[in-house]
């Protein structure tokens, strides 16, 4: 058998341990609860857009959940591509992030629906006749020139073909990716350069293409909110920030299995070190292109651009906008600094924790200000507590899809020559 060749040192079982089944059962609660809330803090802030909130925070919950798969998809193929052992042991958390296709697709549909077709998200779809709203006071001559000239691609046909479109692909690129990895499995012989070769090519033009079809899933459902903004780092941001929380929950993951065999075995201090100085990276890489957008349009203080941070740093939410820093940069930066902290399992696991908080976080942020009604106007109200409930609700039952999938499969790739080399006993610098 193939795992002959490589995993000589694994004794026991190579599957999940019996109590991922609990974690799922505790996600399953947690996402009732949260559900439940939603729908009452919708009712309680009916007078105050309580279900337009409910929306909008199924909105944040659906990004980031598709974030979480996809994000994962392409955090696979990266790992393909640069090889190294720290991606043997995220393998199998990334592969069932990604067969977690079907969940996160049935989330769009509300989206599209209501926000699209119904036109309760996106102005360019509730004012489709923009010149008679305009006529009417109901949008400004700004909104009206922007949604007739963007109507070419805002608008709800496009908004469904594209969007349906970029899920068939993403959704065949995980089925390759995940059938590909079973057979690299039961290969009786290890062919290590043929499987190398197959994963190489496949995930190059998969990255690629990846980021394009990001950037415009992201303007269609994040930026058109305002159609009046445009960014050309705007989807270098969503790609960057997927990475940022998708590898802490990988990481997570590792270091809760990690209690029992065979991750035990296999995920030993060097390779959580190695983990964690790539989060580290990754908080670089988020604060640089968030700091670099805001400066460029802060310097350059263009009437066409800088609104749009205006809305986000005035009339408290300034506030927000500061946390978001804090969570986003200040503590992942000072935490994951220390080479001994990234050492300790309870220390990293309040880095990771942070690192996906932040992500939510800074989706509330991203998406809130980009309404009328709430843009230089942080007040609290019913409604605004569905970016609490909601997104965690979603996320909750998207952990449920997960951990269901992760118990599908062996969580250690047996046939790869660097399942050999993290079976060796820890180095004296490890």
């Amino acid at each position: 058998m193939a795992n002959e060749h490589f995993s000589k040192g694994l004794s026991g079982s190579v599957n999940a341990p019996p109590f991922v089944a609990a974690w799922r059962a505790r996600a399953l609660i947690v996402g009732l609860v949260c559900s439940a809330l939603a729908v009452i803090a919708a009712f309680l802030g009916h007078s105050d857009l309580g279900w337009e909130h409910f929306l909008r925070g199924w909105l944040e919950g659906f990004v980031m959940c598709f974030g979480f798969c996809f994000g994962g998809m392409a955090l696979l193929e990266v790992q393909y591509l640069s090889g190294g052992k720290w991606g043997l042991i995220v393998r199998r958390p990334l592969e069932a992030m990604s067969r977690t296709w079907p969940l996160v697709t049935l989330m769009f549909l509300p989206v599209a629906y209501f926000g699209a077709t119904q036109g309760h998200l996106y102005p360019w779809a509730q004012y489709a006749d923009w010149a008679t709203a305009y006529k009417n006071g109901q949008i400004s001559a700004e909104m009206a020139h922007y949604i007739h000239w963007k109507s070419p691609m805002l608008n709800a046909k496009n908004y469904w073909i594209f969007s349906l479109l970029c899920f068939a692909i993403l959704s065949f690129y995980s089925m390759k990716l995940n059938a590909w990895s079973v057979k690299r499995d039961a290969d009786p012989l290890p062919n290590v350069g043929y499987w190398r070769t197959k994963f190489e090519n496949l995930s190059g033009f998969g990255v690629v293409l990846y980021s394009a079809l990001l950037f415009g899933l992201v303007i269609y459902w994040v930026m058109s909110i305002d159609p009046t903004w445009y960014s050309t780092i705007y989807g270098f941001q969503y790609l960057v920030g997927q990475s940022f929380y998708v590898l802490p929950l990988a990481l997570l993951t590792l270091m809760w299995l990690s209690k029992a065999e065979p991750i035990k075995s296999t995920f030993r201090v060097i390779e959580q070190h190695d983990i964690g100085k790539l989060c580290f990276a990754l908080t670089m890489l988020n604060i640089y292109f968030a700091f670099g957008a805001f400066l460029i349009i802060w310097s350059g203080n263009s009437p066409e651009e800088i609104p749009w941070y205006l809305d986000r740093i005035r009339g408290n939410w300034g506030v927000i906008a500061t946390l978001d820093v804090i969570f986003h940069w200040l503590i992942p930066f000072t935490l994951l600094l220390s080479r001994d902290l990234k050492r300790i399992q309870r220390k990293m696991t309040v880095a990771c924790w942070v690192m996906i908080f932040a992500g939510f976080w800074d989706m509330f942020w991203l998406i809130e200000p980009s309404f009328k009604d709430a843009a230089r106007n942080l007040h609290f109200s019913w409604g605004i507590l569905e970016y609490a409930f909601m997104p965690v609700a979603l996320f909750s039952f998207w952990l449920v899809y997960y951990f269901q999938e992760l118990m599908k499969r062996p969580v250690i790739a047996t046939n790869d020559p660097h399942l050999a080399e993290i079976l060796e006993a820890q180095h004296a610098h490890a």
